[in-house]
């Protein structure tokens, strides 16, 4: 039975108040075509996954703890110690659990260090909040996500798809030159999309990209690049809203403030905090969803072959690359509020839980082979978007960007294909995206 005595794969410290998104000395790396070395071990069982760089190696830390079982007792990249959640139905089971809570408003990374107003601004998202309140911000933005409304972008979506394609086919398909899949693609489109549904003007966007590496880092951005961004986000927002109130749109910004401001449903706080969480969270996971499944394609030229063969299999095949390679290592953190038992181990009230979504999806008892990709799967439940009142929102809009955007990219190009070896490609460091650096490749047009 785990306990907090044993120490899994991390040296355990004493508990202390320290900002769990932050690991000192972390230099943030830019999206560029180039090798990055992992500096942890190789050994599996001694390798910290949110810390884990080079590819193959982040999954290989988790397979082997979830071997060891479904709860640990560990050491995080912070400091902090608490209980790391990786087999699937333990994960599944504490995601719904009531006992299990968000840490609030001012949880956030450099939550006390950071302009208070921008602090206030930023944390009052559905993320970091528990019902009531999290039932009443969320209901406000269930409309606009459901199923049926994803699907009614898909035009548009696909009209966004192809432009990207062209550009990239007028560019490199005729050349040797590599093309960082992230840059021309996987992160413009997602952007187009969450900023067109908003309102947010295209002359306004290129801002975002500079801005969304330090906050979806948080504290392992360093302060002054953490807290300039979310200043300049939270700065950036309030202006749209005062645009969106003197000239209205039909979008989803111009729908929340007229919410806000005509009733007691929305604080100005809580409004800022939903299009910051909109703005960052809303795309970056679609940007990891791409990215990670086309590498996932390229490293499975047969389960490639198989999808360019039958293109009716791409939406059931998105659901196993978010299965086999989500966007997400884990939900955001949260604390026990009472006594209870996840996968045997007893924790107390007041305990820190992370749950590990990336481990879950390959945990062999729920599925398995869960280390092969196979596109052909026949039952792919995964909990790379949550699960329970928290399951991502936005989660029918990144299936179907995920559907377009890969389906168009292989159809386009019959001999894509990796530009680097795939040892060259890395993982950032983080707690709770799972993100490639880059993902060099090279083109070649039908």
């Amino acid at each position: 039975m785990p306990s907090r005595a044993a120490a899994g794969s991390f040296d355990l410290v004493p508990a202390t108040s320290v900002d769990l998104y932050q690991v000192e000395g972390y230099e943030a790396r830019a999206r560029v075509i180039a090798s990055v070395t992992d500096t942890t071990t190789t050994d599996p069982t001694e390798v910290d996954p949110f810390l884990a760089t080079a590819d193959g190696v982040r999954h290989a830390a988790y397979r082997s703890l979830t071997t060891a079982g479904p709860i640990h007792w560990q050491r995080f990249p912070s400091g902090a110690t608490g209980w790391l959640v990786t087999g699937y139905e333990a994960a599944r089971s504490a995601l719904s659990d009531p006992r299990l809570a968000k840490g609030g408003p001012g949880d956030g990374p450099y939550a006390n260090d950071i302009r208070p107003d921008v602090a206030a601004a930023i944390d009052s998202h559905l993320l970091a909040l528990d019902p009531p309140d999290h039932t009443r911000l969320r209901r406000l933005l269930t409309a606009a996500f459901t199923r049926r409304r994803s699907e009614l972008l898909a035009p548009r979506i696909q009209e966004l798809t192809d432009n990207l394609l062209d550009a990239m086919t007028e560019r490199f398909a005729t050349s040797d030159e590599p093309v960082d899949l992230i840059t021309a693609f996987a992160y413009p489109l997602p952007i187009a999309v969450i900023c067109e549904l908003l309102g947010v003007p295209e002359d306004d966007r290129a801002d975002f990209r500079a801005w969304t590496g330090p906050l979806v880092a948080g504290g392992m951005a360093g302060f002054e690049a953490y807290s300039n961004a979310a200043t300049a986000l939270v700065d950036y927002v309030h202006e749209l809203l005062a645009r969106k109130r003197r000239e209205p749109a039909e979008d989803l910004l111009s729908a929340l403030v007229a919410v806000r401001d005509q009733g007691d449903r929305l604080t100005e706080n809580e409004l800022t905090a939903m299009v910051y969480l909109l703005l960052i969270a809303g795309h970056e996971t679609t940007v990891n969803l791409i990215a990670n499944g086309i590498r996932a394609l390229l490293m499975h030229p047969d389960q490639l072959a198989v999808l360019r063969a039958e293109p009716d299999r791409m939406a059931a095949a998105v659901e196993e690359l978010l299965r086999y390679d989500g966007p997400l290592q884990s939900a955001i953190p949260m604390v026990t509020v009472a006594p209870l038992e996840i996968g045997g181990a007893q924790l107390d009230a007041g305990e820190l839980v992370v749950i590990s979504l990336l481990a879950a999806n390959r945990d062999p008892a729920r599925h398995p082979e869960a280390d092969r990709l196979d596109v052909t799967r026949p039952e792919t439940a995964h909990l790379a978007f949550g699960h329970g009142i928290h399951r991502c929102v936005g989660a029918p809009l990144a299936q179907v960007e995920g559907r377009i955007a890969i389906g168009s990219l292989i159809r386009r190009f019959e001999r894509l294909e990796l530009a680097v070896p795939a040892t060259d490609l890395a993982r950032t460091p983080g707690l709770l995206m799972n993100s490639l650096v880059t993902l060099p490749v090279r083109l070649s047009a039908e």
